[in-house]
């Protein structure tokens, strides 16, 4: 059930921002790039990966040809096949040359079709061997974008004096039904445009889904996603704030089964980051990166609401 738009006013987790405005802007410009990189390298694997099925195909079948080539080359040398002009001067009568001119001709034929679907099977091999080396090279053109945009992130961090660190994670398996992306991979721009079933807000399709899909995987504890004013990915409507507490946001560190609910969450957006598009979870005083992993999280107030202590904070793309 939604929640009414007074309850989620009054117990939002903070009336600011998540930190630093600069800081966020980096780090989701780098996840988002991250992200699109990613997305098209995979689909970039899976285009090879079939033209390679599909080369394996052509060279059964140009093996198969060239065998009937090659028998057709033997034949012709050993002068098996009807000897043309010779051939022609042996006829017996006027009937006997028609026969024998029709027969050499059909045979001749064959033997074109034959050299013909030869030469368009090699022609046809090349170019998917010559698509599969342009796939290869795009890939690692993303690669190269990915591990750009890492070091993005990465300096981004660094520079805020965020460090390394341990959080949820774990081999979970990925749940969530896949939002839509483009035909490359990449995800396509969304606006804040459907209604925010958290507040009296907007929020974005693919931050709808991502809430939805927590949902549906148990995670119904109180939510709340749009937030007017500030920086940050709320007012944008790709932003949720998931409270560790069953019915509100409460101004204190989460312990005991609280703490693991978030912990429990936290791990679950990690294993479908890939589905639903994150671009940067933090919990527990730690920020969770697609690029990066969990990093220590140095935006924070000090409250337990502005370091996160209270609620697991999901940013989509």
């Amino acid at each position: 059930m939604a929640l009414t738009a007074p309850l989620a006013a009054r117990a939002a987790p903070s009336s600011g921002d998540d930190g630093d405005p600069a800081l966020q802007q980096k780090l989701a410009a780098a996840s988002q790039a991250y992200n699109d990189a990613k997305g098209r390298l995979l689909v970039a694997k899976q285009r090879q990966a079939d033209l390679e099925l599909q080369a394996q195909e052509t060279a059964t079948q140009l093996t198969e040809i060239s065998t009937q080539v090659s028998a057709m080359a033997v034949q012709e040398y050993k002068g098996g096949r009807l000897a043309g002009v010779s051939v022609l001067l042996d006829s017996s009568n006027a009937t006997d040359f028609l026969d024998r001119a029709t027969t050499l001709y059909q045979q001749a034929a064959q033997d074109n079709r034959l050299l013909e679907q030869a030469h368009a099977f090699q022609a046809q091999y090349d170019q998917q061997h010559a698509a599969i080396a342009n796939e290869v090279a795009y890939q690692q053109n993303q690669l190269a974008v990915m591990a750009k945009r890492k070091q993005d992130a990465e300096k981004a961090l660094t520079a805020a004096n965020s460090g390394t660190t341990s959080g949820p994670g774990g081999n979970l398996v990925a749940t969530a039904t896949p939002a839509p992306r483009n035909p490359d991979g990449s995800w396509p721009p969304e606006t804040c445009s459907v209604n925010d079933p958290t507040t009296s807000g907007c929020i974005t399709p693919r931050m709808l889904h991502a809430y939805q899909q927590a949902r549906a995987a148990g995670f119904t504890r109180y939510t709340s996603c749009y937030r007017s004013g500030g920086s940050g990915e709320h007012p944008k409507g790709r932003a949720c704030d998931f409270s560790a507490h069953s019915n509100t946001f409460l101004n204190a560190v989460a312990t005991g089964d609280d703490k693991a609910y978030g912990d429990r969450l936290a791990a679950w957006l990690i294993a479908n980051s890939d589905r639903l598009a994150v671009l940067y979870i933090i919990w527990f005083k730690r920020i969770w990166l697609p690029s990066t992993g969990w990093r220590t999280y140095t935006a924070g107030d000090g409250t337990p609401a502005g370091d996160h202590y209270n609620h697991v904070h999901l940013s989509v793309q």
